[in-house]
């Protein structure tokens, strides 16, 4: 074991650390249905992403892979932040609560933004051109065989929720 493989397991632990708690404090302080919506947005998101036509248009005046990869990042937050905002309008802001009530329920949902996060990093999103390959949570997230399974488990957290 050395440097390099302990640097990219903190590097990716500091990463699911830092989605997580962006998500756990975006539950807290807008609400449960707030990260609902941005699940949702998500989904949505991953689903135009996949089929988008354009991104040799917009990544056109990208001469490096990494500035490819910044360029086509910063598109799928364009997306979900469009798809978040027309499930906002749809959706019913149904749950008045305070903003440590249903702690539990706001992890939950915390984790299952942030698994949707994780799977979308290692399956659709070029954010692999950021992190070292080989570490333990890729093992977890990037096999092509779990990828429909991530994509389930936020879904039944939605359900249950």
């Amino acid at each position: 074991m050395d440097t390099s493989y302990l640097f990219g397991i903190l590097q990716e632990l500091l990463f699911l650390f830092i989605v997580f708690g962006f998500f756990l404090g975006y539950a807290i302080f807008r609400g449960r249905q707030a990260i609902i919506n941005v699940i949702t947005g998500l989904y949505l998101a991953l689903l135009i992403s996949l089929e988008f036509p354009y991104y040799d248009i917009f990544l056109s005046q990208a001469t490096t892979a990494h500035s490819q990869s910044i360029g086509k990042l910063l598109l799928f937050a364009v997306f979900t932040l469009l798809a978040t905002i027309l499930v906002t309008r749809i959706m019913p802001d149904e749950f008045r609560e305070k903003k440590f009530e249903s702690l539990f329920k706001k992890v939950l949902l915390a984790t299952a933004g942030t698994v949707l996060i994780m799977v979308f990093s290692f399956h659709v999103l070029p954010v692999t051109e950021f992190l070292t390959p080989g570490t333990p949570i890729q093992s977890l997230f990037a096999p092509a065989q779990y990828f429909f399974w991530w994509l389930l488990v936020p879904f039944i957290v939605l359900y249950l929720d």
